[in-house]
């Protein structure tokens, strides 16, 4: 069995764990020996993560070892510590998974959150108070919502329906369309119009250089999960 961990270098006394940084991880990395991703990070880290080993051949299943601010996938399966994980698998036993279904927007991937409405303002301004006692924790978040209160209330009905604007959140897939809002992902295309665009994905803020997002289920990862009860 042979594990490789992504984000952090760690060892153990009989488990095979081989470890990579992030950006040290592309298209030409060999995946194929591997039982086992151990992704180290938030949500930012396992979108990015799964960005690239969508186009590589693999097996492996994914441990989280979730230190972000949010964690929003590893909260989403309840995600056992990564302690008890590497515990259960030197003592060769079987981890139960859950499939985690991944969306592509044109060559990026996303995991459960996409947009270019209230949630990339919020994001922007989030990271911008990243400094200080503010740089690490959800209060970051949190006062940005607080200081973006007045125009989410004035613009949010006006992105809702517009033919520009949408907002992904699948967490809320039981509501299936409100306007430009969408908590289930099918195939669909937005025309933006313009070439260079912002866009929020699970968190990261990335830029898309095409006028028209193409949007699509892509696939699934298995997320090593907690034993479930009987």
């Amino acid at each position: 069995m042979k594990l490789l961990s992504i984000g952090k270098t760690i060892t153990h006394d009989t488990l095979d764990i081989d470890s990579i940084s992030e950006s040290l991880l592309s298209k030409d990395t060999s995946l194929e020996a591997y039982d086992y991703i151990i992704i180290h990070g938030g949500d930012g880290t396992i979108r990015r993560v799964t960005t690239l080993i969508h186009h590589l051949p693999h097996h492996a299943k994914i441990i989280l070892n979730p230190i972000g601010s949010f964690n929003v996938i590893a909260k989403i399966h309840k995600v056992p510590s990564l302690e008890s994980v590497l515990t259960r698998l030197s003592k060769q036993e079987t981890l139960p998974t859950q499939k985690h279904h991944y969306f592509s927007l044109n060559h990026e991937m996303f995991l459960f959150s996409a947009g270019n409405m209230g949630d990339l303002q919020h994001i922007l301004l989030a990271e911008t108070l990243r400094l200080g006692i503010l740089k690490k924790g959800i209060l970051k978040y949190l006062l940005s919502i607080l200081f973006l209160l007045p125009l989410h209330l004035i613009l949010t009905p006006f992105m809702l329906f517009s033919s520009k604007r949408f907002f992904i959140f699948t967490p809320a897939r039981f509501i299936k369309k409100l306007g430009s809002f969408r908590g289930e992902v099918v195939a669909m295309s937005v025309n933006v119009e313009n070439h260079y665009n912002f866009i929020e994905l699970d968190g990261d803020i990335v830029l898309i250089k095409d006028a028209i997002f193409k949007i699509k289920p892509e696939g699934y990862i298995q997320i090593v999960v907690k034993t479930k009860k009987p």
